[in-house]
């Protein structure tokens, strides 16, 4: 018979990253809190700006957004959530830098290793190739080209379209989030990512019915 007396157990206490306190402590001139938001958000910035405009310029728009982001720290007013700004300030770097016309790859979809939400995207866009058996060496040649084929059609996109997939469709943001970053409405932010859709299907319907 179980003991009555005994006190319940009570699930594990977890450690939250008090986002608005650690922000307030930068705006009160503690530097050292900064450095927590930059280690917080650092590999997701980074990320989005190498699917943005490419691994070669990546680390420096990265750390350019940080920077302004610290200098601008003051301004920040608490009426979004801090990531959400920080990526706006990421996301216009990125397109400025592909409007000024800079030499721009996008990171292939086919990432391994630690570049799990990558795939995903790729998983998508190549569903129906998944039901054919090549043997090797074929399949290998086979995927190149269908990465190569995925990043032009990518990188083809209009920023607009562009920075709407990466941010809904890789960062899996939600529409809400999407819209405070880009600064638009939702429903543009439904109908970015509908046409931008709409753009890769086309480039990509040759190799998908095949």
């Amino acid at each position: 018979m179980a003991d009555e007396s005994a006190e319940p157990t009570r699930p594990a206490r977890t450690i939250s990253f008090d986002e608005v306190a650690v922000v307030r402590r930068c705006q009160d001139g503690d530097t050292a809190a900064y450095g927590e938001l930059v280690i917080r958000y650092q590999d997701r910035i980074y990320n989005v700006m190498r699917r943005m405009a490419g691994p070669d310029d990546a680390e420096e728009l990265a750390q350019e957004a940080f920077l302004k982001a610290f200098e601008k720290i003051d301004q920040f007013r608490g009426g979004s959530r801090f990531y959400t700004w920080l990526f706006r300030i990421a996301m216009n770097l990125a397109i400025s830098r592909r409007r000024r016309g800079a030499k721009v790859k996008f990171l292939s979809m086919n990432a391994t290793g630690d570049d799990e939400q990558g795939q995903s995207f790729t998983d998508t866009v190549t569903a129906d190739l998944s039901r054919q058996r090549t043997p090797a060496p074929e399949a290998n040649v086979m995927a190149r080209e269908t990465s190569q084929q995925i990043e032009a059609a990518l990188d083809a996109l209009d920023e607009e379209f562009r920075a709407a997939i990466v941010l809904r469709d890789i960062e899996e943001l939600d529409y809400a989030d999407i819209a405070e970053i880009l600064d638009v409405p939702v429903g543009t932010v439904k109908s970015r990512i509908h046409r931008g859709r709409n753009i890769l299907k086309d480039k990509l319907a040759a190799l998908i019915s095949k």
